[in-house]
């Protein structure tokens, strides 16, 4: 059995799904596929709180103020025409959301409620209460079934890429339910597979992210750049007998929310002058510092002294799930501790989403365009999704689509009947993310990080032994995926000798913004 289709997309979240629609109604004759290894509304997208960061206010606010927001957030590394365009196109992209059905929050005056976050000198992030995310890929993925030509499969993982001599014409993919490998030969391939937050023993993301198509790019030998760039939330909910992790939303702090040490302290204008609106590399890089010195647990989200009806109107999700936890916020401070949240580098793409391979695209988080720098600026995340897939749609809508010529046998995913018991598989995955925390963290050495290397090559050669004598099942790929994109970020680290953004490494120089 094989699959043919003009357009294959890797990925249900806001990239996959934007450049789906686009296409369905650009091209009604074309055929577009859609591969999710979950059910079609899983994906980090779903999680996002925030919102998007947006210049509406043109009085207070405008494109110069954003632009400069997030080239000082990047730390130096950021590419200014890269920010420019995405800044510029932002407003146009927000209304085609609305246009589709998104519903954002509006003030008493019928405007746009714009939130303040860390980083942004002004109110212009555009959200929906704190399910930004939630309600943003209810609206597309409805917008997407009304579309006959997109046709979704769900619980189908991409194995590998299908390329020869540089090209790419689509991806082996494993129907989870039936244990079948079907080759799906495509035009054009565009991977939207999210972060690598699972590597991480903390972290916000969802267990959908995996570093899936970073990982297949890398074996298809396209170019990953900035893969050192982890951005680790500072204020995720601290539950130390809890294996998920709940995000408190830098919109938190944006209301008004004080971080404090266990005594009470407000630490964090010790380190930048713009205290809990500095951005989340400080803040993070603060709170690990302070919490080394105090040997404490946690720090601490005070928001006692906010006006708690408005609070529960803005943050209904997070007023209710720290009350699941025992915490009432008007008269208990939230433990909260800095958390692996994104990735700012991964396949490098051009202007217009091409990768280094042809006719294959990335865009969302999955992909390093050079917005976000060493340290993505909060909700750009969503913004630049949304401008990106509107970029490979442009592109792709002047391009002929043409017959697949290249077709490659499957290769023998399944050597042996035998499986591997998943206590093994998930024995290494723990490791692995015990590892990388330990040592890839938000404070990494040299030391730690020549160990965490010489582990992960090991655990590399043990999946290819294992990948000879068993049949291939979804958890062991996920963890051949997590080793394959771990190792860049541990030999991407090695090799940077300069603290930026969100990488700090002891001993090393530090450019100090202020």
């Amino acid at each position: 059995m094989k699959i043919e289709t003009d357009y294959l997309i890797l990925g249900s979240g806001i990239a996959g799904l934007t450049v789906a629609i686009k296409l369905a109604e650009q091209f009604p004759d074309r055929k577009i596929l859609i591969v999710t290894k979950s059910n079609a509304d899983e994906s980090n997208t779903k999680y996002a709180q925030g919102g998007i960061a947006v210049v509406i206010d043109g009085i207070d606010d405008d494109f110069e103020k954003h632009i400069n927001d997030t080239l000082i957030c990047g730390d130096g590394l950021c590419n200014r025409e890269v920010v420019e365009m995405v800044v510029k196109k932002g407003p146009k992209r927000l209304k085609e959301l609305i246009d589709w059905g998104t519903n954002f929050d509006l003030t008493a005056e019928g405007n746009l409620d714009l939130a303040k976050e860390g980083g942004h000198s002004n109110h212009r992030v555009v959200h929906h209460k704190d399910q930004t995310g939630r309600e943003i890929e209810r609206a597309i993925l409805t917008k997407t079934h009304q579309k006959k030509n997109i046709e979704i499969l769900d619980f189908h993982f991409a194995i590998d890429l299908i390329t020869k001599s540089n090209s790419c014409f689509g991806a082996f993919v494993l129907d989870e339910k039936n244990d079948t490998i079907i080759p799906v030969y495509s035009r054009f391939t565009i991977l939207a597979t999210g972060g690598i937050g699972q590597v991480y023993k903390q972290t916000t993301n969802p267990l959908i992210a995996t570093g899936d198509g970073i990982a297949m790019a890398i074996r298809a030998n396209a170019t990953i750049k900035e893969m050192e760039f982890i951005q680790f939330h500072p204020t995720a909910l601290y539950m130390p007998k809890s294996t998920s992790t709940f995000l408190i939303s830098e919109a938190v702090r944006g209301f008004g929310a004080y971080l404090k040490t266990k005594k009470g302290r407000r630490f964090l204008f010790d380190y930048d002058v713009r205290g809990e609106l500095a951005s989340r590399d400080i803040v993070s890089r603060s709170i690990e510092t302070e919490l080394k010195k105090s040997k404490d647990k946690c720090v601490y989200l005070d928001c006692t002294h906010l006006d708690i009806l408005a609070f529960k109107n803005h943050f209904p999700t997070i007023y209710q799930n720290c009350l699941l936890s025992g915490i009432d916020i008007t008269k208990d401070w939230i433990p909260v501790i800095p958390t692996q949240h994104y990735l700012c580098g991964g396949i490098l793409v051009d202007a217009n989403g091409q990768t280094s391979i042809e006719n294959l695209f990335a865009c969302g988080e999955c992909s390093q365009t050079g917005l976000h720098g060493a340290n993505r600026l909060a909700s750009n995340s969503l913004l630049e999704a949304l401008v990106y897939a509107n970029q490979i749609f442009e592109f792709l809508k002047k391009l002929d689509v043409k017959k697949i010529i290249v077709e490659k046998p499957v290769p023998d995913y399944f050597p042996s009947k035998k499986i591997l018991d998943k206590k093994i598989i998930a024995k290494i995955k723990k490791d692995l993310q015990n590892c990388m925390q330990q040592n890839a963290g938000i404070i990494r050495n040299d030391t730690d990080l020549k160990k965490a290397l010489e582990q992960l090559l090991i655990w590399k050669k043990q999946c290819q032994e294992m990948e000879h004598e068993y049949k291939v099942t979804k958890e062991f790929l996920e963890l051949k995926n997590m080793i394959t994109v771990s190792i860049p970020i541990v030999a991407f680290s090695l090799k940077r000798n300069e603290n930026k953004g969100s990488f700090f490494k002891e001993g090393k120089t530090i450019n100090l913004q202020f």
